[in-house]
């Protein structure tokens, strides 16, 4: 088999060495690039003539996947898949597993460290001192005995309501599926406008595909209290990012934390976030920690070798 990794992992060079070198003892050519570029005519060079890709978050649409009739396998480094056209994939045949797993910690630890920063006011405690100025308006709030509303209680949103339980916080939440688990450690499944209405802080777990691509709508943010927070680490077109903007600029909600965008980061200067009022950015970094990484490439090489082997783990379609 022919196998491409078109763009690279993020992970030691002596990692990827033993990656490539058990690829390579199974019989198969695996050519690994070194660089990412997004484009679609760089992605179709790099895929053509292949029989599996590797590929993280770099778009891969239609166009290149039409352009290489000898795929038959796409091994996406990455938990969501909403840049990879799976709909073409399905017309084609080609398999697609994600990297499922690999960054359930570091992304529900960033969406915490957002609710502590912007809790407690930390962007602004730090630029006071460097002002020589003390703690007027900077008295936050605490956690405990607030309730955090969990939209999407898959992996990562479970993971964020132990932390939320260890932090003796109330967790409400809404998911296509609740979990009797969750249920029974005192979780309650309350209707989305409900959640979007009672809870403090409100943190986004879920996919973003044609049902929940605007689910966070102008409506839905105008139920929120105006003391609630607004956590978003999951995928940016979930939600309305200009009503957001604008319940932030009328102060109808406290504050938001927002790793994810309509694209990937770099984001243009007049996006209605940039400019918001009490607004805490960060460059989709949620997923981003050498833990996370490691364990990422570790997953996405397992699904390789199960696939030459005749298996599809952690399949999408």
């Amino acid at each position: 088999m022919k196998i491409a990794l078109v763009e690279p992992l993020a992970v030691k060079a002596e990692t990827m060495e033993q990656f490539e070198k058990k690829v390579r003892g199974m019989g198969h050519e695996l050519t690994v690039y070194p660089d990412r570029d997004p484009s679609p005519d760089a992605l179709r060079k790099r895929s053509e003539g292949m029989d599996a890709i590797i590929i993280a978050n770099t778009p891969y649409r239609a166009e290149v996947i039409d352009a290489c009739p000898q795929l038959k396998y796409i091994d996406v480094a990455f938990t969501g898949v909403d840049h990879i056209d799976i709909d073409r994939c399905r017309e084609k045949g080609i398999a697609v597993s994600n990297a499922s797993g690999y960054s359930d910690v570091c992304v529900a630890e960033l969406a915490f460290g957002m609710m502590l920063s912007l809790s407690r006011y930390m962007v602004q405690c730090d630029q006071a001192v460097r002002d020589g100025k003390d703690k007027t308006g900077l008295v936050g709030t605490e956690l405990a005995g607030k309730t955090l509303g969990v939209i999407g209680t898959g992996k990562i949103g479970s993971r964020v309501i132990s932390i939320a339980r260890a932090f003796g916080m109330d967790v409400i939440a809404y998911s296509r599926t609740a979990k009797p688990e969750l249920e029974a450690a005192g979780v309650k499944y309350l209707p989305l406008e409900e959640v979007m209405a009672c809870s403090d802080i409100i943190t986004l777990h879920t996919p973003n595909n044609a049902e929940t691509k605007g689910l966070i709508s102008r409506e839905l943010i105008g139920k929120m209290k105006a003391s609630a927070i607004f956590i978003n680490t999951a995928r940016g077109p979930i939600v309305d990012s200009q009503a957001l903007a604008d319940a932030l600029n009328a102060g109808k909600i406290r504050a938001a934390g927002i790793d994810v965008f309509e694209m990937e980061p770099p984001i243009p200067a007049n996006h209605p976030l940039v400019t918001a009022k009490n607004v805490l950015l960060a460059p989709h970094v949620a997923f981003a920690t050498k833990e996370a990484m490691e364990r990422r490439a570790e997953i996405v090489f397992e699904n390789l070798y199960q696939w030459l082997d005749g298996k599809v783990l952690n399949q999408i379609c």
